[in-house]
């Protein structure tokens, strides 16, 4: 039966059936994501050959690896974006995705993050927010909005959030978006031209954690958490137009850049073309 399942899913070409069903808790968004994601994947024509899927440690970390089936790269807490980067100088010719959670990427990982921004490096990154480090024991995270709980503030969070799409963007991203798992069309859309953008991409994606974050914050069910997000989204067109006091607890969704600037990998093969030029090597002596 499971199989008849699995076959009939149009994605399943792009999962490692043998890993299935997933090891994501009932109603978590990752699922979601996932879908996106291979959908992305599907509708541009990519061959999952000529990507490489990078992830960290964490229940996202899991959306990629050992889920989607392609070449992945399960690494440490917090140095994903750093394998990647690593992985994007040796192999320019790949697409390089990193798929891994909020706690895992803005958390541990928020020095990489920014300067991969700063740095523009071709490589896409999927941010799966969902509030909380959910894998560990559902600790309060960067991104915990403020007044949550969570088991490390079982009162109220008095830390205000990291707003990720917003700091990256200034960072200087090429390519900022924010959607919610339950935008999902508009986020198959942001994930491609994600893929497409040279430089350095960030799609934050607001999810569903109803086992750690939701039954401690009154949302126990995934749907419950669905009709928050929409409840509370607001378009970036319109958020430009509203004070901060009106802002507070919503979800500003939406493309936050989309630019053209040199980008890491290009320069740096410039630059050592430049330096073999100038010393006589040639392309044997260079490498």
């Amino acid at each position: 039966m499971a199989k008849e399942i699995y076959t009939k899913y149009k994605m399943a070409k792009y999962l490692r059936k043998e890993a299935l069903p997933t090891a994501l808790c009932p109603g978590c968004g990752g699922g979601t994501v996932l879908n996106a994601f291979a959908n992305a994947i599907d509708q541009l024509k990519i061959d999952p050959r000529d990507l490489v899927v990078v992830s960290g440690i964490g229940c996202s970390a899991w959306i990629a690896s050992p889920y989607f089936l392609a070449d992945t790269l399960h690494t440490t807490h917090g140095r994903a974006i750093a394998f990647a980067t690593g992985v994007k100088v040796g192999l320019p010719d790949k697409k390089v995705v990193v798929i891994s959670g909020d706690g895992d990427l803005a958390g541990i990982g928020g020095n990489h993050l920014i300067h991969a921004a700063r740095r523009n490096i071709d490589i896409t990154v999927i941010l799966v927010n969902n509030f909380i480090y959910g894998m560990t024991g559902g600790q309060v995270a960067p991104t915990t909005p403020f007044g949550a709980k969570t088991t490390t503030t079982p009162y109220r969070n008095i830390e205000h959030p990291l707003n990720i799409a917003e700091v990256v963007a200034e960072a200087g991203a090429s390519y900022v978006a924010r959607w919610t798992t339950a935008h999902v069309y508009q986020l198959i859309e942001s994930i491609k031209r994600a893929l497409q953008v040279k430089g350095f991409s960030l799609v934050e994606v607001i999810s569903q954690c109803p086992v750690q974050f939701g039954r401690r914050n009154k949302m126990k069910e995934p749907a419950e958490m669905l009709r928050w997000f929409l409840r509370n989204s607001i378009p970036i067109s319109k958020a430009k137009h509203m004070s901060k006091e009106e802002l507070k607890g919503k979800f500003v969704i939406g493309e936050f850049v989309n630019r053209q600037r040199p980008e890491f990998t290009e320069e740096l093969n410039k630059l050592i073309e430049e330096v073999a030029e100038h010393f006589g090597l040639g392309d044997e002596d260079a490498d």
